[in-house]
């Protein structure tokens, strides 16, 4: 099998409508700070997980429109360090991959708000929502990296490393939910510009 081959069937879950490919960052001139991003339905282990983070905050949105589902946009950035590594260095390029992730989490979210259909996205560093009040479960990037995209963790002490199939662990995940239609969700994936 190919690496790319590999690589395709790495990514390739049953809860893909939009694979993974690489936007650029409206919010930024910097080619650092472009974003792989794919679209998710939430399969059954992260629906348990959502309702534990999210209560049910999403219900209060849309209730009428039955073409409504829960949506998973996993990104992922590559950093210019290997994350796994410590030093002054690697927490100025954890700040800097939180910031745009901040910035086009905001963004995404304000655009599905503005239709009308609850969006949140979750603070990488505490694992927590950013929108939603009264909630306080934690989020594992990690593991949803892990169900939804297939990419593979390991242990390392007490913290799981995730490792993307072309970065390794010069990855910065972070995810955004939504309750909206599809077509929705993934008009407003597309219409972000392909990074070259």
């Amino acid at each position: 099998m190919s690496e790319q081959q590999q690589q395709q069937h790495q990514s390739e879950t049953s809860s893909v409508i939009v694979p993974p490919r690489l936007v650029r960052n409206t919010q930024s001139s910097n080619a650092d700070d472009d974003l792989e991003c794919s679209l998710h339905n939430l399969p059954k282990p992260l629906l348990r997980e959502f309702s534990h983070v999210f209560n049910n905050e999403h219900v209060n949105f849309g209730s009428n429109d039955s073409n409504l589902q829960l949506l998973a946009i996993p990104t992922n950035q590559r950093a210019r360090e290997d994350l796994v590594a410590v030093g002054d260095h690697i927490e100025t390029e954890k700040d800097r991959l939180l910031n745009v992730f901040l910035t086009f989490g905001k963004c995404i979210c304000e655009q599905l708000r503005s239709q009308g259909y609850w969006a949140d996205y979750i603070d990488p560093c505490s694992g927590l929502p950013m929108i939603s009040l009264n909630c306080n479960k934690v989020y594992s990037e990690v593991d949803g990296m892990e169900c939804l995209l297939n990419y593979k963790a390991y242990n390392a002490g007490f913290c799981k490393i995730l490792t993307h199939p072309k970065w390794g662990s010069a990855v910065y995940p972070a995810t955004i939910f939504a309750y909206a239609p599809v077509e929705v969700a993934r008009s407003l994936l597309e219409s972000l510009p392909s990074a070259s």
